[in-house]
């Protein structure tokens, strides 16, 4: 299907889990047997309720982290058939922004939230990595890459950009003059500044590439070409001290596509920029819970219209409901990448199949807050004895298919937590963007933002 993106729909092919199959694995079942939803707090404040959602899902990433590294597992459950092991780089990327919140909200003190960050970096430097590029999967005890794919046994290039876009901004909240600090400050420097950006060019200064491996090399040969969820790896790229990439490869790849420019109306909305009906709602979370939309042009569009645009259009379409699907409506909605009752999809109004997954709805707080909220009391207050638990709301559900997922995935649970701080605080927009090398990559990009300062030239 033509909305899919590579990630998305490599993702369906490579996770595709029954739902009976994932509870048979479950690798967490103590804390589910005694978790009771139904005895979750009542009527809640809508700052209080925000507050229980972002701290109760933060629990994923801080409980359940995987024991030896500290990074985030892949899911709740069992990945397909890789076992317990299995932890996520783009999923780490968003688990540290989290931390961010953990240590800034003061869930955590600050130096335990720093310490649990120093042995996850750790871990990453001496981790498997592919000209400084971390493969989609680690083993989180060894380090060593558990293949994507049958091809896919190297380094992703837009799981290390998700990965560092967290790497970053943690780089910039953690300022103090202390030995703990600067050491996380340092290690965090080091192993960015050894990611071979240009590398992934394949040395042509009109193409970037996703994928590259020792065993396969280019084979994978997927062209990263807008308009979809990696846009921060151009981002990261051109902000690179030392690999950097040019501005060149981003006109030239980045914005050279048939599903690039748009420009057509939606449901009255008009979309700037990518597919018909927008596609998944993760385009707009993943490349912008560091990347501040607000007022952020460059010569193709203003992100901010963008992404209000596209979450007003995956909105309204659910509203309309016109696959007539039970329980959608202005206050149960949201399309995006997930797990659903017959294995997983990446869902959108034109790949719609009656699912709803939150984080569709609660990672877009920034872009549409009353629609969300509405949503938010929907899936706390009538649907929480089947969707509320231990690390927040599960993944999505299906009413027409009286389907609700057990599960939780690393890259749903993250946005939630830091976009909802992005809606409440503007947290990690505003560190992210005051790192310096990001604002150079941004300026070389063409890109004009009231956070870029002008001081300095390109």
């Amino acid at each position: 299907m033509k909305i899919l993106s590579y990630l998305t729909l490599f993702i369906c092919l490579i996770l595709g889990i029954t739902d009976s199959y994932a509870q048979k694995k479950k690798t967490n079942t103590t804390k589910s047997i005694t978790f009771n939803p139904a005895d979750r707090p009542k009527n809640l404040s809508d700052t209080a309720l925000l507050e229980l959602v972002q701290k109760q899902t933060f629990r994923y990433f801080w409980d359940f982290g995987h024991p030896i590294s500290g990074l985030p597992r892949e899911r709740s459950n069992v990945a397909y058939d890789y076992g317990n092991e299995v932890v996520t780089i783009g999923g780490t990327g968003f688990g540290v922004m989290a931390m961010i919140v953990a240590a800034e909200r003061q869930w955590y003190p600050r130096d335990t939230v720093a310490k649990r960050l120093l042995k996850m970096v750790k871990f990453l430097s001496k981790a498997d990595n592919y000209h400084g590029a971390f493969p989609h999967w680690l083993n989180g005890e060894t380090g060593k890459i558990i293949p994507f794919g049958r091809k896919d046994d190297g380094g992703d290039l837009v799981e290390s950009a998700f990965l560092f876009q967290g790497l970053l901004t943690a780089r910039q909240y953690f300022d103090q003059n202390t030995p703990l600090e600067n050491d996380l400050r340092n290690r965090i420097t080091w192993i960015w500044n050894e990611i071979e950006w240009d590398w992934y060019t394949r040395g042509n200064p009109n193409q970037l590439y996703w994928h590259w491996s020792p065993n396969n090399g280019w084979a994978m040969n997927f062209e990263l070409r807008g308009y979809n969820e990696t846009l921060i790896t151009y981002i990261l790229g051109a902000s690179s001290p030392r690999y950097p990439i040019t501005a060149q490869v981003y006109q030239k790849c980045w914005a050279q596509s048939d599903h690039f420019k748009n420009g057509r109306e939606f449901y009255g909305v008009k979309l700037p920029l990518g597919f018909d009906f927008g596609g998944p709602l993760f385009f707009t979370h993943y490349s912008f819970l560091g990347l501040d939309p607000r007022k952020l042009k460059d010569q193709y569009a203003d992100y901010w219209e963008q992404n209000v645009s596209h979450t007003m259009i995956n909105y309204k379409h659910c509203v309309a409901n016109p696959g007539k699907f039970k329980g959608y409506g202005e206050n149960s909605w949201g399309l995006t990448a997930s797990d659903t009752y017959d294995g997983y999809n990446a869902h959108s109004p034109n790949n719609d199949f009656g699912t709803i997954t939150p984080t569709a709805a609660l990672s877009s707080f920034p872009y549409t807050p009353q629609q969300s909220m509405k949503a938010l009391r929907h899936f706390y207050d009538d649907l929480g004895d089947k969707i509320w638990s231990e690390y927040g709301f599960t993944d999505a559900f299906n009413e027409s298919q009286n389907w609700y997922a057990k599960s939780h995935l690393a890259i749903d649970q993250g946005p939630i937590i830091v976009m909802i701080e992005n809606y409440r605080t503007g947290l990690l927009w505003k560190l992210f963007m005051q790192d310096p090398e990001v604002q150079n990559g941004l300026k070389k990009l063409g890109f004009e933002s009231p956070a870029i300062k002008i001081t300095s030239k390109n």
